[in-house]
């Protein structure tokens, strides 16, 4: 093997681990984004059963819901209302 036959491989074998750094700190981030969004979520559901406030930011959040496949992902569900003194 030629110098610059090995100098190639070692560039192209440098640009697979680069792309592949790259994948995974993509994979990542998008695994902390899909935390926060549950989070949130959680958050959210929780203080709409103690704060009708929240219940309305969700009804709003609800009517946004575009896609019918998330539409499903709500059937059945009932969001939590605050206990009425």
């Amino acid at each position: 093997m030629t110098p610059i036959e090995r100098a190639k491989q070692q560039v192209e074998q440098a640009k697979a681990r680069y792309q592949a750094l790259l994948a995974r700190q993509n994979a990542e981030e998008r695994k902390k984004d899909t935390r926060r969004k549950v989070i949130l979520g959680g958050l959210l559901i929780d203080a709409a059963g103690k704060d009708e406030q929240f219940g309305r930011v969700i009804d709003e959040l609800m009517n946004r819901i575009s896609r019918d496949h998330d539409h499903k992902a709500f059937e059945g569900w009932r969001k939590p209302e605050p206990d009425k003194p």
